[in-house]
């Protein structure tokens, strides 16, 4: 494939995952809107989130694996096609309830996209610098998606109303579909089965996880319906691994997990989105509670993370190769950590510039050097028809960071309250959910420390042989 298309093929699935990323953001500004046309408040509000949420974690190993089998290129646009048309559904709702179902095919359509688009960068650019140089670029636009969006919301949402923040996504998916035919290789699909009772089984179970999870904070931990979901989601998720032990060809290969690499990896995801998403829900309820500020300057109070984020995986990129992804892991592990411990400082009438600029900035550092890393130790070592499924394990990793770690956090926060509405049982709620989400990165990070990675000369194995001849097919093609 010439360098030039190369290039214009990482800035097609760079946007795509920025559209995955901040399809939870960008609806956050929008939130109030939204709850005034319909006159909806509480949880049927929150279920706009949710649905995208539960969709997305719930189809993220199937998407994974009908890409690795039906062809990466084919899955991807059906994926981002399916998002822009949720997209316009959303954006002409005439009630909530299609808001809700549109939200949830969203879900749908990143969870196809996602993991394809890993899939194709590995298959584009040949392991080596070229990849670790387009993985810090994707690394960038995904860590620094979610701020990108929370400001481009609350923009959109003032300047144009909320049905805006949807009609934007339905353009940049229609630009990333004109440019798919033309710039990505053309797929094939593998002699292997979908595994369609293993793809319900787990589906079902992770989106009662995320069910349950979201619940948990507004029904209670203890009500029926919460306990009922995790219970079921416990018996899906131990039938789906029992299922998948007899299968000759399992959607999820458990001998993926054999891969020290991998399984670092997916620690570092869960970790690194249990911080970052934790300080993300607690910071606005902070500046906008205690200091006053609106939800568009709360938002801007994180743009610095996206520009940090940049400008920091690019400097990682320079050093990554299979013998830096540990010890980038665990740099960034120990960066968010530190990072959010900062905010711990945080008074009832506190200052940007001293109390929180200096922790984003932290923070931040450590997203960007994590991310590449990360999403490379995802692949290592893996036959290239699995990269697909491998993408999908850690963004699900991923997702429970930002769902169950979260919920952790809220827990410790209304614990530590009381229940308490005065600024400072508020705020010793939130120091205390900042020390559990400081001591979890740190502890991520000691234990990727002590994970013994293979020498470099291990892992090139009958994989990376593989992964030769479909970058060359790949290039005729």
């Amino acid at each position: 494939m010439p360098e030039n298309r190369r290039r214009w093929a990482l800035v097609l699935l760079a946007g795509a995952l920025a559209l995955d990323v901040s399809g939870v953001a960008v609806i956050n500004a929008a939130l109030p809107s939204i709850g005034d046309e319909y006159n909806i408040v509480g949880t049927t509000l929150q279920w706009t989130m949710t649905a995208y949420a539960i969709a997305f974690a719930g189809f993220l190993l199937f998407g994974g694996r009908v890409a690795d089998v039906l062809g990466r290129r084919k899955i991807f646009a059906v994926g981002i096609g399916l998002f822009a048309l949720a997209s316009l559904g959303a954006a002409l709702a005439p009630n909530v309830g299609v808001l809700i179902a549109a939200r949830a095919l969203q879900g749908i359509g990143a969870a196809l996209s996602g993991p394809a688009s890993l899939a194709l960068l590995s298959q584009i650019f040949p392991e080596g610098p070229q990849r670790h140089r387009a993985l810090a670029v994707y690394a960038a636009t995904g860590a620094s998606s979610f701020s990108a969006g929370l400001v481009a919301g609350g923009v959109l949402t003032d300047l144009l109303g909320w049905r805006s923040v949807f009609a934007f996504s339905v353009i940049v998916g229609v630009l990333i579909l004109a440019g798919v035919r033309a710039l990505l290789p053309a797929g094939r699909r593998q002699p292997h089965s979908l595994d369609i009772p293993g793809a319900v089984l787990v589906t079902l179970s992770i989106g009662l996880v995320v069910y349950g999870v979201s619940e948990g904070s507004e029904a209670g931990w203890g009500s029926v319906q919460v306990l009922v979901s995790l219970v079921l989601a416990l018996i899906g998720l131990a039938s789906f691994v029992a299922w998948e032990k007899g299968r000759t060809e399992p959607l999820l290969p458990l001998s993926i997990f054999h891969s020290r690499p991998v399984r670092a990896a997916s620690l570092t995801g869960a970790v690194f989105y249990t911080g970052v998403s934790g300080l993300l829900f607690f910071s606005p309820l902070y500046m906008q509670g205690m200091l006053g500020y609106s939800a568009f300057e709360s938002s801007l109070a994180v743009v610095p993370m996206g520009i940090v984020v940049i400008i920091s995986s690019q400097i990682a990129g320079r050093f990554m190769s299979p013998a830096a992804y540990k010890p980038l892991m665990t740099a960034s592990l120990l960066l968010i950590g530190t990072g959010i411990a900062l905010w711990v400082g945080t008074p009832e009438n506190g200052s940007y510039w001293t109390h929180m600029l200096p922790g984003i900035v932290v923070m931040s550092i450590g997203q960007g050097v994590g991310f590449g890393s990360m999403t490379a130790a995802t692949l290592e070592g893996l036959p290239h028809h699995q990269h697909g499924v491998a993408g999908a394990v850690n963004v699900t990793a991923q997702q429970i960071g930002s769902s169950i770690g979260v919920a952790i956090l809220v827990a410790v926060s209304t614990g530590v309250s009381g229940g308490g509405t005065s600024p400072a049982d508020q705020l010793a709620g939130f120091h205390a959910a900042y020390w559990v989400a400081a001591a979890i990165g740190l502890l991520g990070a000691l234990t990727v420390l002590l994970t013994k990675f293979p020498r470099a000369s291990a892992l090139a194995t009958p994989a990376a042989e593989e992964e030769e001849a479909i970058t060359v097919t790949a290039e005729r093609t």
